[in-house]
């Protein structure tokens, strides 16, 4: 029980860090893999190949340079948000061993799928107000701190999952209980 408690910890952290750039997380898994610090689940062990290495340090590269362009960094939350999700699911269920194919597609899609979502839905709120204000000049901040974010809670669910875990679950509440606050007052003038 502690084992699957401790790879559902690792797998929603990283899923989290899906929620600030989709490729960072994948990144970080396969050179965990391939370094011999992280165990990938059955099936999943080529996210620990060179290939896989290679071809996620080529797309992480890409994602971060996109996200500085002026006005496709919004254009890519619209891909990124679906894509965050399926990633997250992908890493959650690379992490879970030991359990029926049920319950760690289920976990994944859950908890990995929607930690990811949630996460991302909070960036693209930001990005967006953040455009509003400053006309898309400060989105540049917004898009260093979320590759920033993505890496470090990367590493930190690789290093210490209960951590992240705890970081994430509060950053999960801290987006829910913003984006309800803004959407109350909206709900309370309809009636």
């Amino acid at each position: 029980m502690l084992e699957l408690f401790l790879s559902l910890a690792l797998g929603i952290g990283l899923s989290a860090a899906c929620g600030f750039r989709v490729f960072v997380p994948l990144l970080v898994i396969s050179a965990a893999a391939r370094g011999g610090f992280l165990t990938l689940a059955p099936g999943f062990e080529w996210m620990g190949s060179y290939p896989a290495l290679l071809s996620f340090a080529v797309a992480t590269v890409v994602e971060i340079l996109a996200y500085y362009v002026p006005w496709v960094d919004n254009a890519l939350d619209g891909v990124a948000t679906p894509a965050a999700v399926v990633a997250g699911a992908v890493i959650t269920a690379s992490m879970v061993t030991g359990v029926d194919p049920w319950l760690q597609w289920t976990l994944a899609v859950i908890a990995g799928g929607g930690a990811a979502g949630i996460v991302q839905a909070g960036t693209t709120v930001l990005r967006g107000l953040s455009t509003l204000t400053t006309g898309g000049f400060g989105n540049f901040v917004v898009s260093t701190l979320e590759w920033i974010g993505a890496f470090t809670t990367s590493l930190l669910a690789v290093l210490f999952p209960v951590v992240a875990l705890l970081l994430v679950l509060g950053l999960i509440v801290f987006i829910l209980t913003r984006w309800g606050r803004r959407t109350q007052p909206a709900a309370n003038s309809a009636h």
